[in-house]
């Protein structure tokens, strides 16, 4: 039963595709308050543009390009260059433009967690922000499936503090303020049909539209902040907070910081 205020009516469902606990699969659409379609019944047919299903043990949200192509997931491994030891060198843009002497982030944007998990592998205490309780839930499977690693297991580490809720109000009411917070906004794309947009971020766009609030988050993050906020934005974007204190340039994006006191 899809409740009248679902942000997702008629846009979302979760798939039950035959395989894994139908149980797991009622939940997940009650909490969303979406349907369950079952990809098994005779009369199915994707009306949604998007789904969720579990797919070999991942939580993946699908479209109707990625049904039989595979699902999009929250990808736990290192990214190509990034370092596969933990702690990993705190090297390269980002890890300039957090602070060596950084000790607690908070990612408010988090999204799909790629910027978070490398955060993490640097060693960095942290804490993740998700107001979109379709990336909640993503998140969640994908720091499930973190916490089963071998190397974590070993070295007897926790995955990063997921915590669901809109930015803007949760960063208001913290009970301590973090060093650094982190904000990797949703601007909109430089031409209106990029052919070089990731799927992933694609697929973002059209579930969740663009972060029309996103100056209002960097007040927030500017007031909670300990000692500096970091931006990353499109090298094609305005700085969002004016002229930063510093910056810190990777490929066709930028690391803005903004250095408190």
């Amino acid at each position: 039963m899809i409740e009248p205020d679902s942000a997702y009516a008629g846009k979302l469902a979760v798939l039950y595709e035959g395989q894994g606990e139908l149980g797991l699969f009622q939940q997940l659409a009650e909490r969303l308050a979406v349907p369950l379609r079952n990809a098994g019944a005779a009369d199915f047919s994707p009306h949604e543009a998007f789904f969720l299903s579990w797919r070999d043990g991942c939580l993946t949200l699908l479209d109707n390009e990625l049904m039989k192509a595979g699902g999009l997931m929250v990808e736990i491994e290192p990214r190509a260059g990034e370092q596969r030891s933990w702690p990993a060198p705190k090297q390269g843009p980002l890890a300039q433009a957090l602070g060596r002497k950084t000790k607690t982030v908070i990612d408010a944007t988090t999204g799909w967690g790629q910027d978070a998990l490398h955060i993490f592998r640097m060693g960095y205490e942290l804490t993740c922000l998700e107001r979109s309780p379709v990336m909640a839930e993503l998140l969640a499977d994908g720091f499930r499936r973190l916490h089963e690693l071998d190397w974590m297991q070993r070295l007897d580490l926790v995955p990063p503090t997921l915590i669901r809720g809109n930015a803007i109000e949760l960063l208001a009411n913290l009970e301590s303020k973090p060093d650094c917070i982190y904000i990797d906004p949703m601007f909109p794309p430089k031409r209106k049909k990029s052919a070089l947009a990731k799927k992933s971020m694609r697929v973002l766009r059209d579930l969740l539209g663009d972060d029309a609030d996103k100056q209002q988050l960097f007040d927030a993050a500017f007031n909670a902040a300990g000692k500096r906020v970091v931006v990353k934005s499109p090298d094609y974007a305005e700085p969002l907070g004016g002229k930063p204190t510093e910056s810190f340039q990777g490929k066709l994006l930028r690391y803005d910081v903004y250095l408190k006191g």
